[in-house]
């Protein structure tokens, strides 16, 4: 929850907590009870307040989101199952899963504007609304609850809410017949759906909460285990909303029995009822007196009063329902089946946060999530890989799901002969002390609450009877000795999975392999400790099921950030760089871009990019706002000798030293920023070496040599930026690409940009440029007679600097020769030259004067020593004449 606040799902100043229920089987209800008591004391501690008191719940708003029930087909609930969506908009590379989903859903559509209160919601479900339900709270005062359409036939295995044309519920219909259904069907023929989400107002709420100090209700909280209350199931929707229902009687909530919540007649019959009574009075009926229940301490000295100072006359009238008609309700259910097919149907990309060597070897109609696949691994149609890292070559069949396996189990022969339909799964677990790897097989077909001694349940997608005598196996292996209070034999019961061998320890895949057809014996299984899908669940370990897929997705992108790297894609690896420094991962990226960057000899655009790509992860270490601005020097002394190898071309050696003197600056976020800036500067090297090999483009051909005396005459129009200025410049198309769009204008009616050039007779360079509208024009002349005169061509700031550099790129005199400049001048061209330039455009005006003035110089030189060129050419020796230039 926390890496989600810091991703922006969640307020950055909200509070967050994790509330165990305090004992099992408490219901929805009991454990929003519960939740609501923890938040209401964190408040109210924050407060400063040494008692619970009302008035935390002001101006609370709080969620309560439940994640309590085991889901078969991911480890982690239902809640934190990924799914196979991707928002390259985020700005931090993260899963996205059901929770996100939900939180999405909740904060954008459906909470925004509601006062203070409480939002209750369960994560067993992905809501999809196509538009934000319009819901008026002004004066809101009661509960709300938020529903969505269903077909009659679905929703007989919901809950419907019958509603009155005020939209007030009248009841609540949980899996009734069609006939009961119908009674709630909408003007469209859908049903409105118990869909998840509960709001109840602050009085609501004061009122909800204070039921938790009175017998059995206290049942519900940890407090009344802490007291030694006896423990209470209470649901929702079929308790806690139900009392508010119009149509519902007193008698009628107290005494009658349902389905979905705890029985009023069992053993505990008498408290289930005394409970109902209570919450009738409470929340419906007839205001309770100032009580006298008190808390002890350990020492018997009573404490104030806690919340029964909340005395109120308050009560909440009804439910009033919300109807969306164009939303969508998807429960997750325990069918194998539907959770393949909702994974398959999920989104439109086949892979999802997932690095495939082979892409080809995908099937566009399936789905690889969170995963690392090496070589060829064919992935079928239907087909969905999650969490797993899998070398080819290997098959995975269709309709199949793989789920958490590693590369052991890539070499197995089970992938010979494995059917479809087959889920496999690799789980963490804990016994005790013990952790172990526990592998599960099922087929997408079998009904795993549905009593095995029915004919038609399935295991493996194969009707028992046909597994029993196939492997030898009976059912007293699976379950044991006859037991009619146990209840039904189902398969989520049946202790089928080898866990531990005393033999042999711990047992692999190939403890499930002999259960579909392998090798193996009756009697290797019988011998070893097996436990059943759901203890799997009851001992799951879930923090080595989030350290796995922690470590999948963070290698996964930076194998993914080396290919972008290495192919020069234009994709950014900023929410890579920041995912990876949210965990703490950062020093092993920093690794693998000093890998990629010292292999890159052939290429120093590309090694250039991750120097660029450092600098990114050390402003991400210093934290936003934090060590100073990113600009900034970088000609620390200490960064000198790595810098001197870069210049020297010794790249493999300057990436070491940068990554050895970068340890030195990692212990607070200025010292971060000033390295990042020296990355960057380091960055900047390699660029002006990787540009300048924009030279080798240059193709110049020999022409004729005009005769001494006849002007050479360019001129050009100036450059409008109309769209994208920069962004094809590194290390910006680094990350997103290059376009730019520009026009060609002429100012008041001429081109303003141009350069003239001709042979003269003496030996000499005479350089004279004009800048400047005519009423304020300046010219600087500069002679030059020997090379020394040459030297500053890569100073910008030096007089002529610009001409001089178009002398030096044109190969009109080699600069550093043991041949005079006048020598030189006479055995090349049998004389001197006279360049002029000019620009009619005020200094800095940015319509590209210097780009424009460099070309317009380099083709009058050509053109005046009888050399030829295309445009192709001329654009690659102006980008290598401003890195000479160094601009």
């Amino acid at each position: 929850l926390k890496l989600r606040q810091q991703r922006g799902y969640l307020p950055q100043e909200a509070l967050l907590l994790t509330v165990s229920d305090p004992q099992e089987r408490l219901g929805s209800g009991g454990a929003t009870l519960n939740a609501l008591l923890v938040a209401a004391e964190h408040l109210s501690a924050r407060a400063g307040h040494t008692v619970v008191t009302a008035d935390v719940l002001d101006d609370a708003h709080i969620l309560i989101l439940h994640t309590g029930r085991d889901f078969p087909w991911d480890s982690c609930s239902r809640a934190f199952c990924w799914l196979p969506v991707h928002r390259p908009q985020d700005l931090v590379e993260q899963p996205i899963c059901c929770l996100d989903l939900l939180l999405d859903c909740l904060t954008h559509q459906i909470c925004p504007g509601s006062p203070a209160g409480v939002w209750v919601c369960s994560t067993d479900m992905i809501l999809t609304l196509p538009t934000a339900p319009v819901m008026s709270w002004d004066s809101f005062s009661g509960v709300r609850v938020v529903s969505l359409p269903s077909d009659v036939s679905y929703a007989t295995r919901h809950g419907v809410y019958l509603t009155d044309e005020q939209d007030r519920v009248r009841d609540i219909i949980y899996r009734g017949s069609e006939d009961r259904i119908r009674q709630a069907q909408c003007p469209d023929g859908k049903v409105p759906l118990v869909s998840g989400p509960v709001f109840f107002c602050r009085q609501a709420s004061e009122r909800l909460l204070q039921t938790h100090v009175t017998p059995p209700l206290d049942g519900c909280t940890y407090m009344g285990m802490d007291s030694g209350a006896p423990s209470l199931q209470l649901s929702l929707f079929l308790d806690i909303l139900l009392c508010l229902c119009l149509d519902v009687t007193e008698a009628q909530f107290v005494d009658e029995e349902r389905q979905g919540c705890a029985s009023a007649v069992g053993l505990q019959g008498a408290m289930v009822r005394s409970a109902r009574a209570l919450l009738w009075k409470m929340l419906r009926g007839t205001p309770l007196s100032m009580g006298t229940t008190h808390y002890t301490k350990s020492n018997d000295a009573p404490v104030p009063r806690m919340l029964l100072a909340f005395m109120s006359i308050y009560h909440i009238k009804c439910v009033f329902a919300v109807y969306v008609p164009d939303g969508q309700y998807d429960y997750m259910t325990m069918s194998g089946d539907e959770h393949v097919k909702r994974i398959t149907e999920k989104g439109i990309e086949r892979e999802t946060l997932s690095h495939i060597q082979n892409l080809q070897c995908v099937s566009e109609y399936s789905r690889v999530i969170n995963s690392m696949l090496e070589g060829d691994v064919k992935v079928s149609v239907g087909a969905v890989v999650q969490h797993c890292h899998l070398q080819g070559p290997m098959v995975v069949p269709l309709g199949c799901l793989l789920s958490g396996l590693d590369l052991t189990t890539s070499n197995s022969p089970l992938w010979l002969t494995l059917p479809s339909d087959i889920i496999i799964q690799r789980h963490h677990v804990q016994l005790g002390e013990l952790k172990l790897i526990v592998f599960t097989v099922l087929g997408r077909h079998d009904d795993l609450e549905v009593s095995c001694d029915h004919t038609a349940t399935t295991f493996l997608n194969q009707k028992w009877t046909n597994f029993y005598h196939c492997t030898g196996i009976q059912p007293a292996d699976l379950w044991g000795a006859v037991d009619e209070s146990a209840g039904p034999r189902c398969l989520l019961d049946a202790r089928l999975f080898p866990v531990y061998l005393p033999s042999k320890g711990a047992v692999g895949l190939e403890g499930v392999e002999w259960l579909l057809g392998g090798t193996g014996s009756v009697k290797q299984w019988r011998e070893a400790w097996r436990l059943s899908l759901r203890e799997v669940l009851l001992c799951m370990d879930q923090q080595g099921e989030l350290c796995w897929r922690d470590n999948l997705f963070l290698q996964a992108a930076q194998r993914r950030a080396v290919d972008a790297l290495k192919a020069r894609t234009d994709r950014s690896l900023l929410p890579s760089i920041r995912a990876a420094v949210l965990v703490g991962r950062q020093e092993e990226l920093l690794e693998t871009l000093d890998s990629v960057a010292a292999g890159s000899t052939k290429d120093l655009g590309i090694a250039a990019r991750c120097l660029a790509c450092v600098a990114d992860v050390l402003g991400c270490m210093a934290g936003e706002g934090k060590g100073g601005l990113r600009s900034g020097p970088a000609a620390n002394p200490s960064w000198a000798p790595a810098f001197a190898l870069l210049e020297r071309g010794d790249l493999s050696r300057g990436v070491k030293a940068l990554a050895a003197e970068r340890k030195n600056w990692l212990s607070r976020p200025d010292l971060l920023v000033r390295a990042a800036r020296h990355y960057e500067g380091a960055g900047q090297i390699l660029l002006r070496q990787a540009v300048m090999s924009a030279q080798h483009f240059v193709a110049i051909g020999q022409g004729n040599v005009p005769p001494i005396g006849e002007w050479q005459e360019v001129e050009c129009p100036a450059r409008l930026d109309l769209s994208g200025g920069w962004s094809d410049t590194p290390p910006i198309a680094f990350e997103r690409g290059g376009a730019v769009v520009n026009v060609a204008v002429k100012v008041d009616g001429r081109r303003p940009i141009g350069a003239k050039v001709r042979r003269i007779r003496e030996p000499r360079l005479l350089l004279i440029s004009t800048s400047g509208a005519p009423d304020c024009q300046v010219t600087t002349e500069t002679v030059c007679d020997t090379l020394q005169d040459l030297e500053d061509h890569c100073q910008p700031h030096a007089p002529g600097a610009l001409l001089k550099a178009v002398c030096v790129c044109s190969d009109l005199v080699t600069v550093y020769s043991q041949q005079p400049l006048q020598e030189q001048m006479l055995q090349r061209w049998g004389g001197g030259l006279e360049l002029r330039s000019w620009s009619l455009l005020p200094h800095g005006s940015g319509l590209g004067t210097s780009s424009i003035l460099a070309g317009v110089a380099l083709a009058a030189v050509y053109r005046c020593t009888g050399r030829t060129f295309d445009t192709d050419s001329l654009i690659h020796a102006v980008l290598h004449l401003e890195q000479v230039l160094t601009t």
